[in-house]
């Protein structure tokens, strides 16, 4: 990793609760207050404006599913971007949460499955879609808990203190164990470091403001730097597979925009048969017969319609004039964003 620090690979080491409770009872911006169930997770904003500032950190951009953890007592709750239960899929990063010494924390962070050294999208699906604990087990698929965020501990909320604050407790609490990885950040950024980790095969960076507090939306206090494009969008059909292909032959995709679907065009790439045969099936449970886009314009043959419920992430060149994806390949399916959040990053 180019300018950062890695933390991984140590036990644990269990602190006084009473000192950190101690703590925040004197510091400004921490609450005492019940421990919440559900967190909407702050979201970072996609810019192109690059800038290297000392008063901004600089994080690695991980290509896995948001994890927001709850633990109260001997209960962990794993949760997605959009509250779903993620306890099934990953026990191992459940199991390494109930260790942690403290008696009650909200974590945020990535779950994700490395490929090498880098963080890989489609090898995470393969773990995403197992709900069979044998599977699961038998699973070569390893997953991580990249943690970037503390939201609560021991009685305290404190979203309200500045990031780098909850960053510099976060890493004093315990010790990082594998699973369980603290996310490093760096002040030092530049153009050349920028090149660098997009030369290395990075998602790109989540650059955040260092004394931004915790917002439960998207915000321009965190921003994404992309190395190149991608794009969740909205499954609204599919067609006819060719020659020897199963399944299917292409997504059609969308996005929405003042409330309706809008086409983006279609990813016939990045499909192993399981998926083709996988997707197939689920879309064999939402098919209707009304298009689902108010500006369909292609003329395609065989196309069969689905219900515009399912999100998938989509790396591609650029847009076109017209608004459409230019060279796309499908990454895999997102279950942490209702469709109706999807939008044209821009």
């Amino acid at each position: 990793m180019v300018g950062f620090e890695t933390v991984i690979g140590k036990t644990y080491e269990k602190k006084n609760e009473t000192s950190v409770a101690t703590r925040l009872a004197k510091t400004e911006g921490a609450k005492k207050k019940a421990q919440p169930t559900i967190i909407h997770p702050m979201l970072a904003t996609l810019t192109h404006t690059y800038f290297y500032s000392p008063d901004w950190i600089y994080e690695e951009k991980f290509d896995g599913e948001r994890c927001i953890a709850f633990k109260n007592g001997s209960k962990v709750l794993l949760k997605s971007r959009n509250n779903k239960s993620l306890n099934i899929s990953y026990p191992e990063i459940e199991k390494a949460i109930e260790s942690i010494g403290v008696k009650s924390i909200i974590l945020d962070g990535e779950v994700v499955a490395f490929k090498g050294n880098l963080t890989n999208f489609s090898l995470l699906q393969s773990r995403m879609n197992l709900s069979n604990q044998e599977k699961i087990k038998t699973s070569r698929v390893a997953v991580h808990y990249c943690i970037f965020d503390l939201l609560y501990v021991d009685g305290y909320d404190v979203t309200k203190m500045p990031l780098i604050e909850r960053k510099e407790l976060l890493k004093k609490l315990f010790r990082f164990k594998d699973p369980l990885i603290y996310t490093p950040h760096t002040f030092k950024s530049s153009e050349k470091h920028f090149h660098a980790v997009c030369k290395k095969g990075w998602e790109g960076l989540i650059v955040k403001n260092a004394m931004s507090t915790y917002q439960h939306k998207r915000s321009s206090f965190w921003l994404k730097f992309k190395c190149g494009y991608e794009q969740e969008l909205v499954i609204g059909g599919y067609t006819d597979p060719k020659r020897s292909r199963v399944g299917f032959g292409a997504l059609l995709l969308g996005y929405y925009k003042g409330g309706k679907l809008h086409y983006a065009g279609k990813v016939g790439t990045g499909f192993d048969e399981a998926t083709l045969r996988m997707l197939k099936k689920k879309f064999d449970a939402i098919t209707t017969t009304k298009c689902p886009f108010i500006n369909f314009d292609d003329s395609l043959k065989g196309v069969h319609w689905v219900t515009p419920s399912m999100v998938c992430e989509v790396g591609f060149t650029e847009w076109t004039r017209d608004n459409k994806l230019r060279h796309p390949r499908y990454l895999g399916l997102r279950r942490d964003k209702p469709a109706k959040k999807v939008i044209q990053e821009v």
